[in-house]
Parts: C-alpha cells; structure tokens; sequence
C-alpha cells in the first residue's frame, strides 16, 4: 500500500451486497488504477495469469463492464470502507444457469479469511438471487491458496485441464472447480442477508 492510500481516508460507498466480514460495491471505472495496482502484484499476475496491460485498457473494459449483462463486477470492502479485492460472477448463463467466479485480493490482506468469505458472499448471490445452478472457478493446479480458499467456500475440484496455460515459458495445468445450487442450500452456514 502507498503511504498516501494508507493516509488518506475512503471515500464511502455503496454497499449492495455483503459477507460476514466483508461487503461488496459495484465496480466503477475509476477503480482501474487500484485494480491495476492488484494485478500488477508479481505473486497475483503468477497465480492468476493475468498481466496487468495498459490503464486505458483496463478503463475501457471497466466502462464496458457496467453495460455487460453477462458479468457482475463488485469491490470489495472492509466494514471501514476500505478496498481490498476485485470479485465478479462473468459469463453468466441465465438459460444454462452457469457462471464463473472471479476473485483478486490485494496482497496485503490476503490469507486473513476474506477471500472464502467474499466467495461465500458471491454464491449466495448467484443461487439466492440469480438462476444459476453451478457457479465455475479456474486457478493453477500449484495455486495451494485459491485451492484453499474456493474449497473452503465449498467448491469441488472437478478435474484439470492439461497444459492449459503457459506462464514464464512452461505449460501449467489448470484446477477446474465448481459448486452446485443443491450443494449451496446444503450450507448450513449464514447467508449474505443475514448480515443485515
């Protein structure tokens, strides 16, 4: 975190949706420059793939992304408003009722329970306000956190796709996981509108 983030204070947002420790605002263009600061972490852009390119480009899709009727794209916040990730449900279905979920924590609040919590948050989205019945998630099979964390939300590792991906000159294989609606209501934890 820059010295002049850590000092300045965050601007209130809307919450729309919440976890038991985290709440979640819809994405606005101008958070590029902090969600380019997230992808631009050497640890997130190995794990996930993903190499920031240019602001602008990032702009671009952010402002495309509020037209997208096939993604939601949230922040994520601290109960004092502070922003700690980019989650979003894309190539969502409503005839196939599926999606894929999509989760970047910034590095320093990462491993801290935030990332299965916001999961849990978007699940209960997905299946107790949309007509999904399977939500999808795809990491690298040597990612041991995000393994972690989607398992902990309750997905189930569903097989590997070979080869899928290259990264620094090597194949790597990639983790396919999903949870299922059936496997959702199973949940005997609190649900997002609980948390008033």
């Amino acid at each position: 975190m820059h010295e002049d983030e850590a000092e300045a204070p965050h601007a209130t947002r809307e919450r729309v949706w919440r976890g038991e420790q985290v709440a979640f605002t819809p994405v606005e263009p101008d958070d590029a420059a902090l969600i380019q600061r997230w992808r631009a972490d050497p640890v997130a852009a190995r794990e996930t793939g993903i190499w920031p390119g240019p602001l602008h480009d990032l702009h671009e899709r952010l402002v495309a992304y509020v037209e997208d009727r096939t993604r939601d794209d949230f922040l994520v916040l601290l109960p004092d408003d502070t922003p700690i990730g980019h989650i979003a449900l894309h190539e969502e279905d409503f005839v196939d009722g599926t999606a894929e979920a999509y989760l970047l924590l910034a590095p320093e609040h990462r491993a801290k329970g935030y990332g299965a919590d916001a999961l849990a948050a978007l699940t209960d989205l997905a299946f107790g306000e949309l007509p999904l019945h399977r939500v999808e998630a795809i990491t690298h099979t040597d990612n041991t956190a995000s393994l972690a964390t989607l398992k902990r939300a309750g997905f189930t590792q569903e097989g590997v796709r070979r080869s899928a991906c290259l990264h620094r000159g090597r194949r790597h294989d990639s983790a396919l996981l999903a949870l299922l609606r059936e496997e959702w209501e199973a949940q005997t934890r609190h649900r997002a509108w609980d948390h008033g």
